[in-house]
C-alpha cells in the first residue's frame, strides 16, 4: 500500500512539475496575462503633466488589454518613493511606474543615494512622450533670441536671474548646458515647481526661466512671457516659430523631459512585447496624439529597446554633467 502511494505521489509530482513549468512558457504567458487589473505607479501628484499622461494611457489600454488600468499616485522625493515601490513589486506586468527622465537618470547622481538602481532594478517597456525644455523671458528684458538673451547676459556681466524647477531639475541641467555653450553666467534662482516660478517670472521678479512648454503656452500665447529658445533637437509643435538653441548657434543645449513607463526587472519579454504594444497602439489613436501635442508633448512610439538606450545614455550624460559641475541638493 505504501509502495503505491509513493509512485501515486511521484507521478503527481511530476504533472505539478510539468504544469506549472507550462504556465510559464510564453504561450502560457501571453494567454493568462493580463489576469488582473494594472496599477500605473505615478511619483507625482494628481494634476501634473506625468499624472495626465498616465490617466490618458489609462482610459485607452482597458480596451486592447481586457482589464482595468488604475493610476495609483505615490508621491514624493521626486519619484523615487513610487520607484522603489515599483522596483520590488512582482514581475508580472501587473505593477507598471510611469516617470519621467528626472526620476531615473538625473535623480541617482543629485543627493541622497536610492533605494534602488534604475539600470539594474527595471524593465523599460515604453518611451512615450518628450516634453521640450523652452528659454522664456519677461517682455521686459530685451531680447528676441537666445543670442540677444547671451549678449545680455555678457553685458550685465552674468546678473541676470533665471529660475528652474529645482537643483538638478531638467530646466537647471538645461541652463548649465546654456552656460557651458554660450559662455555666459547667470543667477540661478531654484523654485519648488514649476507654479511658483512661473508666477514670478510673470510677475517680474525673476528675467527669465527654463521648463517644460506646457506650464508657459498660456502664458506665452497671452503675451506675459516671452519664448526664445528650445532645449530641444526639433522645434515644438505649438511654437513653431521658436527656433532651438542649435539652430540659433549653440550646440549640445538639448534636455528633452521624457516620460517613459517601466516595470520591475526580470519581467518576462511576452509580456513586455505584449503592453508596448498596447502603448503604441494607444498612443497611435488620434485623440490621443492631439491632446498630448495640445500640452506641449511629443508623441513617441518606441521598442523596449530603443528606451533602454536612452536611458543608458542620458543616466551617463547627466551623470557627467552633474559630477563636473558638483552640482548637490
Amino acid at each position: 500500500m505504501n509502495h503505491h502511494r509513493k509512485q501515486l505521489m511521484h507521478r503527481l509530482h511530476i504533472i505539478i512539475g510539468v504544469l506549472t513549468l507550462g504556465a510559464f512558457t510564453p504561450g502560457a504567458l501571453s494567454q493568462t496575462f493580463p489576469s488582473k487589473p494594472i496599477r500605473m505607479v505615478v511619483g507625482f501628484p494628481p494634476g501634473g503633466p506625468a499624472d495626465y499622461t498616465a490617466r490618458l494611457l489609462a482610459d485607452k489600454l482597458p480596451a486592447l488589454l481586457g482589464v482595468n488600468v488604475v493610476v495609483e499616485n505615490r508621491v514624493g522625493a521626486n519619484a523615487t518613493i513610487g520607484a522603489d515601490h515599483v522596483a520590488k513589486s512582482a514581475p508580472d506586468g501587473h505593477t507598471l511606474f510611469l516617470t519621467t527622465c528626472g526620476a531615473m537618470a538625473i535623480s541617482p547622481h543629485v543627493g541622497a543615494k536610492l533605494p534602488y538602481d534604475p539600470l539594474r532594478d527595471f524593465t523599460p517597456v515604453a518611451h512615450v512622450v518628450n516634453a521640450y525644455s523652452t528659454l522664456a523671458v519677461h517682455p521686459s528684458l530685451p531680447a528676441k533670441n537666445v543670442k540677444d538673451f547671451v549678449a545680455l547676459a555678457r553685458a550685465s556681466k552674468g546678473q541676470i536671474t533665471i529660475a528652474s524647477t529645482g537643483i538638478g531639475s531638467i530646466p537647471h541641467l538645461a541652463q548649465e548646458l546654456l552656460k557651458v555653450a554660450a559662455k555666459i553666467d547667470l543667477v540661478h534662482v531654484p523654485y519648488k515647481g514649476a507654479g511658483p516660478s512661473v508666477t514670478d517670472a510673470i510677475g517680474g521678479q525673476i528675467s527669465s526661466l527654463i521648463l517644460d512648454v506646457t506650464p508657459l503656452l498660456p502664458h506665452i500665447k497671452g503675451g506675459k512671457l516671452r519664448a526664445i529658445g528650445i532645449a530641444g533637437d526639433k522645434r515644438v509643435t505649438l511654437l513653431p516659430d521658436v527656433a532651438t538653441m542649435e539652430e540659433q548657434g549653440f550646440k549640445n543645449v538639448e534636455a528633452p523631459n521624457w516620460y517613459a513607463v517601466f516595470a520591475p526587472a526580470k519581467m518576462p519579454r511576452v509580456i513586455v512585447d505584449r503592453l508596448n504594444d498596447a502603448i503604441r497602439k494607444a498612443l497611435a489613436m488620434p485623440d490621443i496624439r492631439e491632446r498630448l501635442i495640445s500640452t506641449g508633448a511629443d508623441p513617441v512610439l518606441s521598442t523596449p529597446e530603443q528606451l533602454a538606450s536612452l536611458l543608458n545614455r542620458d543616466h551617463a550624460k547627466w551623470g557627467k554633467l552633474i559630477r563636473d559641475l558638483n552640482i548637490t541638493e
